[in-house]
C-alpha cells in the first residue's frame, strides 16, 4: 500500500500552522510507527530572514534545473517569482541587505562556508529586470476597501505590494519629490543605484497602486481626512531625522551636518561642499555611507577644472586630477569603541580602509571648535572599554586628560535617527519620539497599523517584514477576522545533518572595482555575480528540511520500498510502500538534509 507524507511545520512569520500535501497525510492502515515520515522543516536561512524569503526555495529551483531538463532562463523566471512572493525588491536587497541569512546557513559549518545567499538574491533580482518580469497578483477581484500608506520606502512598499495583490485599493502618501524613502535617500547611488531602485518600485506601481509624492501628512493633507477616506493606514514614515552630538559648538557651526541630511542632498543631486578634510562621528552604516560619500563628494569638487580640447591632454589631466583627489581630500570617521563593537557592515567597513578612509577607535566628540560660523575642527577624548551596557557590547568610559583635536572642513553626525512626526501622526508615538507599535503592527489608533524605521531602526529587509505582516493584520481587520499566531520555529541544525555527504565547493564572491577606479565619482562599485557563477553558488545549498532528490533513501533501501514520484520537481517527491518497509531505518540514517523521520506522527 502507498502513502505519500508531507507535514509543513511552520513558515516564518505567516499564519500557516500545518500544511499538508493535498494528496493526503499520513495515516495508512497496516502502517507501524517504524516507518519513514517525511517532514518538511524549516531551514535556519529563511529563520534569520526578517522579511522570511524562501531561500531554500528559490536556490534549489536553479540548482535542480539542470537535472530536471529546464531551460535556465526558466529556472530564474521561476527562482524571482519565489523570491518576489515575501521580498518585492530582490535586485535593491542584494545590494544593501546586510543579510543575516547567512549567519544561519548550516553550511558555515564545512569549510567552504555559508552560501552567498545576497549574491544570489542580487543575480535573480537583476534577471528578473533584464528579462522585464512582472509581479504576480494572487486574485483577481478587485476589492472595494481602500488602504492609505504612508510613506514609500522599503516597508511602505512591501505594505502596498501585498495588499494591491490581494486585491485592495492602495494608495501611498510621500512627502519628498521622489518614492523610495531611506533606500534613495539615505543610501549612497554607488551601493544603490537610482535605475535599480526605479524599476523595482515602478513593477509595485504597474499592479495599480496609487502614489501621490510631495504630500505630507499633518501639513499637505490631514490624518483626519485620510481616516475618513480609507478603511485602514499603514504609517511607514522611516526615520529622516538625525540625531545631535549635544556638545558646545555644534550649534553654532554651519558646516554640521547630519548623516540623514547629508545623504539626502547627495542622492538629491545637490553639490555639497565638503571641503578637504570631512570627520563624520559614529559607527554605523550611516557613518561608513557619509565618509565615503563624502570623500567622493570633496574629490569630485577639487576635480571642477575646465576641460581642456585634445584627447591625450585631457587624459594628463584626468590621471592628474585623479592622483589630487586621491592624496588631496580626508575622510575620518570617529567612532567610541572598536571596530569588533561597530554595527557597521563588515564589508563596508573593508571598503572604506581601502578607499583610504581613516577610522578613529576609542573616541569620542567633546566640542566642535567654531571659528566665524564654522567648525574648523572638533576636539575628541580617548576611551576605554568598560562593563557590557544592555545591547551586550562594552561600554566606552572616559580617559581623563586625553583630548586631542584633529582639523574638520565639515562634521556630519551619523550616531542615530528619529522619525520626524507632525500633525495628527504625533498621537502614536511614545515619550521618546518613535511610533508605538504593537504585536500585530497595530497602533494606537483602530485601525491604523505602523512598521519600518518609524518604531525603531533596523535593516531594509526587516521593514519589508514589517510592511509584509502589517499587510496580513490589515487583511484580517477588514475582513473582521482573527489569524493564528505563527508557531514557534525549529529550524534545521547543522547536527541533524549529514554534513560529509556535501562535496567542499568554493564560494563566489562579486568582484568590486579597484580603489583607483572609484576617484571622485559615484559609479556602482560592486558587480552582479555572473549567471553561471550564479548556478554554481545556488548548487551549494544543502536543502536543509526538504527533498532534493539525491535519491539516498531510495538507493540505500534493503527492502526497495522506496520510490520517486517523476511528476513532483522537489520536496515531496519520495514515497513509501509500507508492506515492504520493515523499519529498518536506513533511510533516515542516510538522508543528508534531515527529510525522513521514523514514526507515522510527529
Amino acid at each position: 500500500m502507498f502513502s505519500r507524507t508531507g507535514i509543513d511545520l511552520v513558515e516564518s512569520g505567516e499564519m500557516i500552522l500545518e500544511k499538508g500535501d493535498p494528496e493526503g497525510i499520513v495515516v495508512t492502515s497496516g502502517a507501524s510507527w517504524k516507518c519513514p515520515t517525511y517532514v518538511r522543516k524549516l531551514p535556519p536561512c529563511r529563520n534569520e530572514c526578517p522579511s522570511s524569503e524562501d531561500i531554500r526555495g528559490y536556490l534549489t529551483k536553479i540548482a535542480l534545473a539542470k537535472d530536471l531538463k529546464k531551460d535556465q532562463d526558466e529556472a530564474f523566471d521561476e527562482a524571482w517569482h519565489i523570491l518576489t512572493d515575501k521580498n518585492p525588491l530582490p535586485s535593491v536587497h542584494g545590494r544593501i541587505c546586510p543579510h543575516p541569512c547567512e549567519t544561519g546557513c548550516n553550511r558555515k559549518e564545512k569549510s567552504d562556508g555559508a552560501v552567498a545567499i545576497n549574491n544570489m538574491e542580487r543575480a535573480i533580482g537583476d534577471h528578473g529586470l533584464a528579462r522585464g518580469l512582472k509581479l504576480k497578483m494572487l486574485t483577481d477581484e478587485e476589492k472595494t476597501a481602500k488602504v492609505a500608506i504612508i510613506g514609500s520606502g522599503p516597508s511602505g512598499l512591501s505594505c502596498a505590494y501585498q495588499l494591491r495583490r490581494r486585491g485592495y485599493q492602495v494608495t501611498i502618501f510621500e512627502a519628498f519629490e521622489k518614492a523610495g524613502g531611506m533606500l534613495r535617500y539615505g543610501i549612497p547611488v554607488y551601493r544603490l543605484p537610482d535605475d535599480i531602485l526605479d524599476k523595482e518600485i515602478q513593477n509595485i506601481l504597474d499592479l495599480g497602486v496609487g502614489l501621490k509624492l510631495k504630500t505630507r501628512i499633518g501639513e499637505d493633507v490631514s490624518m483626519e481626512s485620510l481616516r475618513e477616506e480609507f478603511d485602514a493606514i499603514y504609517v511607514a514614515i522611516g526615520a529622516h531625522g538625525g540625531a545631535k552630538l549635544n556638545v558646545p559648538g555644534e550649534e553654532k557651526a554651519a558646516n554640521v551636518f547630519s548623516a540623514a541630511s547629508y545623504l539626502n542632498r547627495v542622492n538629491a543631486g545637490a553639490k555639497v561642499d565638503v571641503g578637504d578634510k570631512v570627520v563624520v562621528v559614529g559607527g554605523g552604516d550611516s557613518a561608513i555611507d557619509a565618509a565615503r560619500a563624502s570623500l567622493r563628494m570633496g574629490r569630485a569638487m577639487m576635480g571642477e577644472e575646465d576641460q581642456v580640447e585634445t584627447e591625450s591632454a585631457q587624459a594628463a589631466l584626468d590621471s592628474a586630477r585623479a592622483s589630487k583627489r586621491m592624496a588631496g581630500c580626508e575622510s575620518t570617521i570617529v567612532y567610541r569603541r572598536t571596530r569588533d563593537e561597530m554595527p557597521a557592515i563588515a564589508s563596508e567597513i573593508d571598503a572604506a580602509n581601502n578607499e583610504g578612509i581613516n577610522i578613529e577607535y576609542l573616541a569620542a566628540p567633546k566640542r566642535v571648535i567654531v571659528k566665524d560660523g564654522r567648525a574648523t575642527g572638533i576636539e575628541l577624548v580617548k576611551m576605554k572599554l568598560g562593563n557590557p551596557d544592555k545591547s551586550g557590547r562594552k561600554s566606552p568610559v572616559v580617559i581623563e586628560g586625553s583630548e586631542y583635536v584633529i582639523d574638520a572642513t565639515s562634521i556630519i553626525v551619523a550616531i542615530g535617527q528619529k522619525p520626524q512626526i507632525s500633525g495628527g501622526l504625533k498621537k502614536l508615538v511614545d515619550e521618546w519620539g518613535w511610533v508605538k507599535v504593537g504585536k500585530n503592527m497595530t497602533s494606537q489608533i483602530e485601525g491604523v497599523f505602523a512598521g519600518g524605521d518609524a518604531q525603531g531602526l533596523g535593516i531594509s529587509t526587516r521593514a519589508v517584514g514589517d510592511g509584509r505582516k502589517a499587510a496580513r493584520s490589515i487583511d484580517a481587520f477588514i475582513k473582521g477576522v482573527n489569524y493564528p499566531p505563527s508557531p514557534k520555529p525549529r529550524p534545521v541544525k547543522a547536527s541533524q545533518l549529514r554534513l560529509d555527504y556535501y562535496p567542499p565547493m568554493p564560494r563566489h564572491e562579486e568582484k568590486s572595482i579597484s580603489s583607483e577606479e572609484r576617484g571622485g565619482n559615484f559609479e556602482e562599485i560592486t558587480k552582479t555575480i555572473s549567471k553561471e557563477d550564479a548556478i554554481e553558488e545556488a548548487s551549494r545549498c544543502m536543502s536543509c528540511g526538504l527533498c532534493f532528490n539525491c535519491d539516498q533513501c531510495r538507493i540505500f533501501c534493503p527492502r526497495e520500498a522506496i520510490e520517486r514520484d517523476k511528476k513532483r520537481e522537489q520536496g515531496w517527491v519520495m514515497f513509501t510502500d509500507y508492506t515492504k518497509c520493515n523499519g529498518c531505518h536506513i533511510c533516515a540514517e542516510v538522508c543528508p538534509c534531515n527529510y525522513i523521520e521514523m514514526g507515522m506522527g510527529l
